[in-house]
């Protein structure tokens, strides 16, 4: 079993687990990996999901490069495209995902954390993209993602250099949404988890694809974006519940209906 998928509630907690190889990623785990996010994003009873690494030395330290030396060009580009177009569908599911980064997350680890929604960091962990220092660049949406997040200049400054990122500067740059302990990372992670779970599922969806899409256009159309996601949670069960719950003075309980 190369990655673990645990259901507690109504959160997914995916699992690399080759703590023996730093949960580097070989064909067999993304296929694995991909697998698992389309499941996930068929399982109404999974409304939040958290990525994270066995072990307590690496969320995900990139590509196996010892596969990586065997592969023919050929195999090459099917690795590239396997990785790049599992990321991209991990981003695109309809429900927030947290990468509880619990270690070294280099190259494409890094790439796999910046496709979630959310980023707790370990104290221990360390980040960076490092591909140039190998030869290559990110290719598994690290130039498209880490620019979108930090910035142009800072992005360009972490591929440039191949440095590690360290926890502090991690959250000065806005790479990572907090930095906690090592022995609190899951239990900060699960209750980060539980807050999102409690809400609208429909509507975290709506919020979610509003923030992305939008965030790629120009402000008319980005609101206009935002106007149609909430045009379509107004005949919803879940909004019905969410103004009677209000008026009862308790807490809602969503169906994602």
């Amino acid at each position: 079993m190369t990655v673990s998928l645990q259901r507690e509630g109504a959160i997914g907690v995916l699992t690399l687990q080759r703590p023996e190889v730093f949960n580097c990623l070989n064909l067999e785990t993304l296929v694995t990996l991909r697998g698992l996010i389309s499941e996930i994003s068929h399982d109404r009873d999974i409304r939040t999901v958290i990525v994270t690494g066995a072990g307590d030395k690496a969320f995900c330290s990139g590509a196996d490069l010892r596969e990586r030396r065997s592969m023919s060009p050929q195999q090459v580009d099917v690795y590239i495209q396997t990785i790049r177009d599992t990321f991209t569908e991990l981003e695109k599911l309809p429900k927030p995902v947290i990468a509880a980064i619990n270690g070294l997350a280099l190259g494409g680890g890094t790439e796999l954390a910046l496709a979630c929604d959310l980023r707790i960091m370990s104290e221990q962990a360390q980040m960076g993209l490092t591909e140039t220092s190998l030869g290559i660049i990110p290719g598994a949406g690290g130039t498209q993602r880490l620019p979108r997040l930090v910035g142009k200049g800072v992005a360009k400054e972490l591929i440039f250099t191949a440095r590690r990122v360290f926890p502090e500067e991690a959250l000065s740059i806005g790479l990572v949404n907090r930095i906690v302990p090592a022995d609190q990372l899951m239990a900060t992670a699960i209750s980060l988890a539980e807050q999102i779970s409690a809400n609208a599922p429909l509507a975290q969806a709506q919020a979610k694809f509003a923030i992305d899409c939008g965030g790629e256009v120009e402000l008319a159309s980005g609101l206009q974006i935002e106007s149609n996601a909430y045009k379509l949670l107004v005949p919803t069960k879940d909004r019905l519940e969410g103004l009677t719950a209000f008026q009862e003075k308790r807490k809602p309980i969503y169906r994602g209906e």
